[in-house]
């Protein structure tokens, strides 16, 4: 009966890995560019639903 060859089942088992890792990586680069990702920076740094600008006094 013949040994198991278990270098050549471990080699295996890594070239799987990292086909798996690498369809993950690249699956998440085909995603990235749909979903820009969200910045407050352009309305300087305030929310949008915030309150409003008055003058003080102003409220009657």
């Amino acid at each position: 009966m013949a040994t198991p060859n278990y270098g050549y089942e471990k080699r295996q088992r890594e070239l799987a890995k990292k086909q798996k890792k690498e369809e993950k990586a690249r699956a998440k680069t085909h995603r990235r560019p749909e979903d820009p990702p969200e910045e407050n920076s352009a309305d300087g740094g305030q929310p949008e639903g915030g309150a409003p600008a008055q003058p003080a006094g102003a409220g009657g």
